[in-house]
């Protein structure tokens, strides 16, 4: 997209007469606050929607005595996404956030194994841990990481950054000269891969398990998600101090410095259509008042299915209910928060327990009878081993995740054991495996704050699919142009952004998901992330950014 040239001051005296065009957002998630940014610094008029009183969708905070933990995602991957996304706002990530190296990067036990084995921040480290593991396997996981990283740029520069509207793009000649090797990746799935790659178990569960991050399972996901290693076993994990909170905080930050206006407890109701193009959206607010925000465009940023089918009236319906039936919605998880006295001197801030059999427990999760694994591989998260800030001293917070079928049978969460009779087993059974894998055998009795989240409480707080935890599976069927696409074939002015569209889940998607909206409505097919900062020719006024 090229920025129009800035106008004489007659021309621009003349175009402040005409008012901005208005865009209506739904959601306040970082896709939604992201898209809000960039429509706002675009030039539009833009006002966001956010049916909760707290911003952040998954992404979210939670406070009790003293301890904040996380309620979502924890982990802070592909850095150049979040840097490229500020630098787009005239600012970068070095400017908003503290970000801190961790080094180990994460600790790993396996089912029959006492001892963890810990990744660590870069490549050359870390093939030499693969090779002291099983000898051999340090020239393997060099070849491995390299076809990682070269998947991975090639990812960035044709994959991720567009809106697939012109397929004759990806035929470029990076593209053309690595066919062969792309039909494989595409066609073997991720754990045939890594076992070409290491023969150890543990090993091949390092390379397996960012399939997780996915939403999917190693034996589902394309190996083409190799390039997944790349990030964590060669650019290494970083940490916002303060937690991913701090990431929402500047994202809207950034919002409403561009002049976006952000209401929180707005419940959207209905986006209103005339004439096959939206003009507006009906919502509530916190006293059960009915609004209409006046609309030339809506970007729905929140679950697909749910704007599809509940906000759209029958005949407007890109993807009706019939198309769902026929997709995968991902997993879900009991979530764990946990604020413990004293030390989890197993622990570092990032850990994975792993099960023996993974078949059985990805089975359990994905197969054709779907049920809770048990055992069950387990992440634990204890920020508190890099973060004073986010436990009392001498405390340690603990975020724990299950992985589960998308189930809404299995219930809600709650505080103080509150929860759904089935939510607090599968979460007293993960305790349980962390205070021995932690060292901690009276963990229970150390707990001071302890708060589950189940599948139901995904739906019924952010309107998600059979109370996905991520947002649909990165199978092959649902990745790249098979995604369902970020605007509607059915009305006009109306798009979607986040995890529910191209190109996918995690916070780095929901971010480039913003950035390929803004080139979907300018018509721009290009593959290539946007040149920086965005419309630096451009005026853009600065309306007051409004707190409701």
């Amino acid at each position: 997209m090229t920025p129009p040239r800035a106008s004489s001051p007659k021309k621009a005296a003349s175009k402040r007469k005409v008012p901005a065009r208005r865009a209506v957002v739904i959601g306040g998630g970082i896709s939604g606050l992201a898209s809000a940014a960039l429509l706002a610094r675009d030039g539009f008029s833009v006002t966001v929607l956010e049916q909760r009183k707290a911003l952040g969708g998954r992404a979210g905070s939670w406070e009790q005595d003293g301890f904040r933990f996380d309620t979502g995602p924890s982990w802070y991957l592909m850095p150049e996404v979040f840097d490229h996304f500020f630098q787009l706002l005239g600012t970068s990530a070095d400017a908003e956030l503290d970000l801190v190296k961790l080094d180990p990067g994460y600790r790993v036990y396996s089912e029959g194994h006492d001892e963890p084995i810990d990744l660590r921040a870069d490549r050359e480290a870390n093939i030499a841990l693969f090779e002291s593991v099983e000898p051999g396997a340090g020239a393997k996981i060099r070849k491995y990481l390299a076809s990682a990283e070269d998947t991975y740029a090639m990812a960035i520069r044709r994959f991720l950054y567009t809106s697939f509207q012109d397929l004759r793009k990806l035929a470029a000649p990076d593209v053309l000269r690595r066919l062969p090797k792309l039909a494989r990746l595409l066609i073997e799935p991720l754990s045939t891969f890594a076992e070409s790659a290491v023969k150890d178990r543990r090993l091949w569960q390092v390379l397996g398990y960012p399939a997780v991050f996915l939403g999917t399972s190693p034996y589902a996901a394309p190996s083409m998600y190799h390039l997944m290693s790349h990030l964590d076993l060669a650019d290494g994990v970083l940490y916002p101090k303060g937690g991913i909170t701090e990431v929402i905080s500047a994202v809207e930050r950034v919002a409403r410095r561009e002049g976006a206006s952000i209401i929180a407890g707005a419940k959207v109701e209905r986006i209103v259509v005339e004439d096959g193009h939206v003009t507006g959206v009906v919502h509530r607010d916190r006293r059960g008042v009915q609004h209409t925000a006046p609309a030339d465009l809506v970007v729905s940023a929140a679950d697909l299915r749910h704007t599809e089918l509940q906000l759209l009236d029958k005949e407007h319906r890109t993807y009706p209910a019939a198309h769902w039936q026929k997709r995968d919605p991902g997993p879900s998880a009991v979530l764990v928060y946990l604020g413990i006295d004293g030390p989890t001197p197993g622990l570092l801030h990032h850990t994975l327990v792993f099960t023996e059999d993974w078949k059985a427990n990805f089975g359990a999760i994905f197969g054709a009878d779907r049920h809770v694994p048990d055992p069950a591989s387990i992440y634990v998260c204890a920020p508190s081993e890099t973060d004073s800030t986010v436990a009392p001293p001498g405390s340690s917070n603990l975020f724990i995740l299950v992985p589960l079928p998308a189930d809404l049978s299995i219930g809600k969460g709650g505080i103080d054991g509150a929860g759904d009779y089935e939510v607090e087993r599968i979460a007293d059974r993960a305790i349980d495996v962390v205070a021995e894998r932690a060292g901690v055998p009276d963990l229970r009795d150390r707990i001071r704050v302890r708060r589950t989240i189940g599948p139901r409480d995904f739906a019924d707080d952010y309107n998600a699919w059979n109370g996905s935890m991520l947002g649909p599976a990165h199978t092959l069927k649902q990745s790249a142009f098979f995604r369902e696409k970020n605007a509607s074939r059915k009305v006009e002015g109306l798009y979607y952004a986040g995890a529910s569209t191209i190109p996918g889940i995690g916070l780095p998607m929901c971010l480039i998901s913003a950035e390929v909206l803004i080139k979907r409505i300018h018509g721009d097919t290009s593959t290539e992330p946007l040149p920086t900062p965005l419309g630096a020719e451009r005026t853009v006024p600065q309306e007051r950014a409004a707190t409701v």
